[in-house]
């Protein structure tokens, strides 16, 4: 087991994790219902898992290494993007009667095929107003969009310094 098996193990017990503590604590027990970025952010999670593992499993070398860390890298990223924009919708909102325009349970399968394209859905998305800005929970005065932008700058910058940092094979 190399150096950078440790850390996909990390990252996917880290994800797994966080995606435990949004279902059964913040979806079922709070009963909080999550917002499209919120459900995009999950996504985000389940692609950081998903190349751990496949990292994990093919253990290649040090160059096929580097290509899983920057898909790594990319997944957190745009979870940095999702995050920061739930938490400057959450700052400045667009007004009290907008929505997101997509239901997050049934319309997330549905749109893609009836009334939205899969770009339109994430452009929508995106555009986030209404639930999306709302925040239901905090802890620190830091909202959930707001510990997972967190969570997400610090995959990006371990990923980011495990790739560039000259490590024993």
């Amino acid at each position: 087991m190399n150096i950078y098996s440790r850390w996909y193990i990390f990252g996917i017990l880290g994800s797994l994790v966080l995606l435990a503590i949004a279902y059964f604590y913040f979806q079922l027990y709070l009963e909080l219902v999550p917002c499209p970025l919120c459900m995009f952010q999950r996504a985000a999670l389940v692609c950081i898992i998903l190349f751990c593992l496949l990292a994990l499993i093919h253990q290649p070398g040090l160059v096929g290494l580097k290509i899983y860390n920057a898909l790594i890298f990319i997944a957190s990223a745009t979870g940095i993007g999702l995050a920061g924009r739930q938490v400057w919708l959450q700052y400045y909102p667009l007004g009290p009667d907008t929505t997101c325009g997509i239901d997050p349970i049934y319309r997330w399968t549905e749109s893609i095929s009836e009334d939205y394209g899969f770009m339109e859905m994430i452009v929508t998305v995106l555009k986030g107003r209404g639930d999306c800005a709302e925040i239901n929970w905090d802890w620190l005065g830091i909202s959930i969009g707001g510990w997972m932008l967190l969570v997400f700058t610090a995959m990006a910058v371990l990923t980011f310094y495990l790739t560039v940092k000259k490590q024993p094979y």
